[in-house]
């Protein structure tokens, strides 16, 4: 499938300024990404079921039992190595491409923010908060600094960056927003609450909230508070989303272990591939954050990728590349964790745990090229979630992996 062109990128102030060579580098990405996907993973799993597979089995008298025995019977393989290194190199010319167009306009970018966000009461940062250490020590993603750097006095720099970069990296999948997992939890919400009307809504983790807005739109009278420890992204999204006419949306710079929101006040807590760049420690104390925030009849989500339970050995060792390349230190061990008993840990009860997949519509636009065609972006990415509802008056119903939930009872 071909990916879409950074032309095709939704617009708005605060996004950085880009020349055709900047695009063409971004175009460049997402069609690396593609070949990656397309023709070099396929080539990968040929090689082991053809080659490294039989060669283990032939030596050790069986297959591969995990994904440590799948990386020792690949680790030789000139397929997996080329599609490694490729993909290690598309992730390092990633950054490398948004970070130079960003501070190239660092101090632009700095004051389009502050012009949007000077006088505000809507954005509330802290700078005695402690960064936590799998944030202040991590380049996640090889981004260079990771999500709290700042080179200026209210910086943006990487924030601009990570906006521009995630188009080219997602090939478009995430539609022109980059929202796609904060509109696969709106249409799973309509599908499978439709008359749960929150009336305070938290995303915790928010970055420079792309997932937050989609939620922002659906409930139009809830309260909705977007959470983070980045003082960058906090600054470039609430600039963002005053830019595009939302200037009702909360920014507070908070840990989202211990937020200053008072117990039962909230009606949705969720996370949109957050967990994974957290901690053992930081994971159990945010569940346990979110089992405090909610009101009877509230729901906590999190969007996440699939636990390795649910893939043979093959396919987890694959998925484990972000652990080993990508500075996701936590990746691995997170998808290890059996979250939903974590859940029940907190004080949730069982039958209200769920398991479940969450999946983005489809997104057209109509551009302006070759006669107003109508372009289609992405795949309908979707993605696995944990929940569990909040104790509430209501029946018991199977959540699609066999859990239940109970419906909140907003009467």
């Amino acid at each position: 499938m071909t990916p879409a062109s950074w032309y095709q990128v939704g617009r708005h102030a605060l996004l950085p300024e880009a020349g055709h060579d900047d695009v063409a580098r971004f175009d460049v990405i997402a069609q690396l990404n593609t070949l990656l996907a397309d023709r070099l993973a396929p080539a990968v799993r040929a090689t082991y079921e053809q080659v490294a597979a039989p060669a283990w089995e032939a030596k050790h008298g069986r297959a591969p039992a995990n994904r440590k025995e799948v990386a020792e019977a690949l680790a030789h393989q000139p397929a997996y190595r080329a599609w490694s290194l490729v993909r290690r190199n598309t992730m390092e010319y990633r950054q490398h491409t948004g970070r130079a167009l960003a501070l190239r306009q660092m101090r632009k970018l700095r004051d389009r923010a502050r012009e949007f966000n000077d006088g505000a009461d809507t954005l509330h940062l802290d700078p005695q908060l402690d960064i936590p250490k799998y944030v202040a020590s991590v380049d996640t993603h090889l981004m260079p600094g990771g999500y709290a750097c700042e080179v200026v006095d209210g910086d943006v720099c990487n924030a601009a960056s990570y906006d521009s970069g995630l188009f080219a990296t997602l090939g478009g999948a995430g539609g022109p927003w980059n929202d796609a997992a904060g509109r696969a939890l709106v249409a799973w919400l309509a599908r499978h609450a439709p008359d749960f009307l929150p009336r305070t809504i938290v995303d915790l983790g928010c970055g420079l909230g792309h997932n937050t807005l989609p939620l922002r739109c659906a409930f139009p009278s809830a309260r909705v508070v977007a959470i983070d420890v980045a003082a960058p992204f906090l600054r470039y999204g609430h600039a963002r989303a005053r830019s595009l006419g939302i200037d009702d949306l909360e920014f507070r710079q908070e840990d989202a272990t211990h937020t200053s929101l008072p117990s039962g006040s909230c009606d949705l807590v969720f996370t949109t591939m957050v967990l994974h760049e957290t901690s053992h420690d930081a994971l159990r104390k945010i569940l346990s954050e979110a089992k405090r925030l909610l009101a009877p009849g509230g729901l906590t989500i999190h969007l996440e990728q699939p636990p390795y339970r649910q893939f043979d050995a093959y396919e987890q060792f694959m998925r484990d590349w972000d652990g080993r390349y990508n500075n996701e230190p936590f990746w691995s061990a997170l998808h290890e964790t059996d979250v939903p008993s974590l859940l029940r840990s907190t004080g949730f009860e069982a039958a209200n745990v769920f398991e479940t997949r969450c999946s983005a519509p489809l997104v057209r636009e109509r551009t302006q090229a070759e006669g107003a065609v109508v372009e289609d972006f992405g795949r309908a990415p979707s993605w696995y979630a944990i929940g569990a509802w909040q104790t509430a008056h209501g029946n018991v119903v199977k959540g699609e992996y066999g859990h239940g939930h109970t419906p909140a009872d907003r009467s």
